[in-house]
């Protein structure tokens, strides 16, 4: 028995050592998700403002990268608040988003929408 304690002992303490959120990672130039789908930011946000200014149907047809209860801020990682008063993930200031008409993994539709779109960038 005393090995089997031991190696729970150690993968408790490999588990409580993990970020406690899903970073954004680059993939082929731009961040991605933990989905693998590309995230974007909106030049109608101000970065570092600490709020998203993308709510309602903005918020439908981009949906934000959203921070789950108890993500700390790591890096050029932060979380902004919602006026709902969710949390969401936020890279060097600016609020990430998905964009609903990417449909797969790679897909990069959303950049230059509006002329306020672009993929977030590493």
């Amino acid at each position: 028995m005393l090995p089997f304690r031991a190696s729970s002992a150690v993968l408790l303490s490999v588990v409580l050592a993990l970020p406690a959120f899903a970073q954004p990672k680059p993939a082929d130039g731009v961040l991605v998700g933990p989905n693998g789908m590309t995230l974007y930011t909106f030049d109608k946000d101000t970065a570092g403002s600490g709020k998203s200014v993308c709510n309602g149907t903005c918020a439908t047809n981009w949906p934000p990268f959203m921070a789950a209860e108890g993500d700390k801020p790591a890096g050029d990682f932060t979380i902004v608040t919602r006026d709902d008063g969710k949390k969401q993930w936020a890279a060097k200031g600016w609020p990430l988003y998905y964009w609903v008409k990417d449909t797969k993994p790679g897909d990069k539709t959303g950049d230059g929408v509006n002329g306020a779109w672009k993929t977030a960038k590493p």
